[in-house]
């Protein structure tokens, strides 16, 4: 069961990381203790595999990202 909080400040839902499909590029960060540039160059080398660029912003899909990381030795 997904537990949704509400933010104080925004009054938005607040989805725990590990129930997120999609993160944005500080999430996905912390979750996977990657430098947020090296998550930007991977992205970069593997367009519409891993994630999306809206404008700027950054959206890994999670699953994805995690399945590259099990496959690869080094980044």
């Amino acid at each position: 069961m997904m537990e949704v909080y509400v933010s104080e400040q925004r009054k938005e839902p607040l989805v725990p990381i590990r129930e997120k499909y999609m993160l944005t590029l500080k999430e996905s960060a912390a979750y996977f203790n990657i430098n947020e540039k090296r998550i930007r160059r991977v992205l970069e080398d593997h367009p519409g595999e891993l994630g999306l660029f809206n404008g700027t912003k950054v959206l890994i899909n999670r699953g994805k990202f995690e399945e590259f990381l099990d496959g690869t030795s080094a980044i």
